[in-house]
């Protein structure tokens, strides 16, 4: 008995010394998990969840320990304010790393907190260009941003669709005033007369009077700057109109989920859109095993951004390995330099802390799927 007793105690003791031992690493995640945006943030959240797994399956050891990676998770619900608020919660229970947000709306405000404070944050969607351009060493994305997805599909807009005039909508938020800014300074510059400039909101459901106005100005093209939610609801009300002109937008519109949104009103190869990020050559494959094993594990298919939230998550990770600290002062010259193999290709940053060789993806719908059109570089 008393044998059993003092081993029984001794493993209660090596336990305890060995938990003692892990160093509990908290990485922040911030996305729209209520609201109309809800769909995509839960979708990063499921890539976020999915790469912290791997990383606690990969028994990974800093500084000569072992360490167990957490997952400290919020909700902006896509708005400026509970953005900060929620950065100002991350700083507070001691996260190492953000990954997030995902609107650039949230994303840049939030960004002078983590910058404040000293935390990196690797953004998996946000495009504004603003974002990197403050000054913040502490600010990087995994995505092109909208100088070069508006510019891209400015000129695709007059090249390829043979758009003459078009008409621009954005809701006003940082990533759609800033994805139509830049499309339409592209669409002039090849060539397109812009005869209209429109405004709504991120929550708006009706758009019949600004569409009333665009189908006196007979656009071949219209833009939308903003999201899948409003972008769906649109669609539908342009084709009670009687509006035909192409429909294009970012990578805000570019989801399997505006199918459901604009049902049939979604017609063929009638929209267009870009999406900021896209694999080639080697990196379809790893894109394509990646896309199976997300369904399988979190019973939903890839809406949008979840494979850049793994691998943004990866990166903060990867940087805390080279630097063998997770201390953000010390691993952050890492993550600056970093080259990362990620799923959606090769990871490094800019001065600034803009993905390099960034790439875009064309897309259309056909049947009611989204369809491949092209890979820019």
């Amino acid at each position: 008995m008393t044998r059993s007793i003092i081993a029984l105690s001794l493993c209660m003791l090596f336990a305890a010394q060995a938990s003692a031992q892990t160093q509990t690493i908290k990485i922040g995640h911030v996305a729209p998990m209520t609201g109309n945006q809800a769909h995509l943030g839960k979708d990063n959240e499921a890539g976020a969840k999915l790469a912290i797994a791997d990383l606690n399956k990969a028994g990974i050891k800093i500084g000569g320990k072992p360490v167990k990676f957490e997952l400290v998770a919020e909700d902006d619900a896509a708005d400026p304010k509970q953005g900060t608020a929620a950065a100002q919660k991350l700083i507070d229970a001691k996260v190492v790393g953000v990954v997030g947000h995902l609107n650039s709306g949230t994303t840049i405000p939030a960004s002078a907190l983590y910058n404040k404070a000293g935390i990196p944050q690797v953004s998996p969607s946000a495009t504004n260009p603003k974002y990197t351009q403050q000054g913040f060493n502490t600010a990087f994305r995994v995505v092109a941003n909208d100088a070069k997805l508006g510019g891209t599909l400015g000129r695709y807009a007059v090249s390829e669709l043979k758009g003459k005039t078009v008409a621009i909508i954005d809701d006003r938020s940082a990533y759609g005033q800033g994805v139509a800014d830049e499309f339409e300074k592209s669409a002039k510059a090849a060539g397109a007369q812009i005869a209209a400039r429109e405004y709504t909101t991120d929550k708006s459901t009706d758009f019949m009077a600004i569409l009333t106005n665009v189908k006196g100005k007979k656009p071949d093209v219209v833009f939308f700057g903003g999201m899948d939610a409003v972008a769906g609801p649109m669609l539908r009300q342009m084709k009670q109109l009687g509006i035909t002109a192409k429909f294009m937008g970012g990578d805000g519109i570019c989801t399997s989920e505006l199918p459901k949104l604009a049902g049939d009103a979604l017609g063929e190869s009638m929209v267009y859109c870009a999406e900021a990020g896209g694999v080639i050559g080697k990196y379809a494959e790893k894109d394509k095993a990646f896309r199976a094993r997300f369904q399988k594990e979190s019973g939903e298919p890839v809406k949008l951004y979840a494979p850049y939230v793994y691998d943004a998550t990866m990166v903060l990770a990867e940087a805390m390995k080279k630097a063998q600290s997770t201390d953000p002062k010390i691993y952050l010259p890492e993550l600056a330099k970093i080259k990362y193999d990620g799923v959606t290709g090769p990871i490094s940053f800019d001065k600034n802390g803009d993905v390099n060789g960034g790439t875009l993806t064309l897309y259309t719908f056909k049947a009611g799927k989204r369809e491949l059109v092209k890979v820019i570089q």
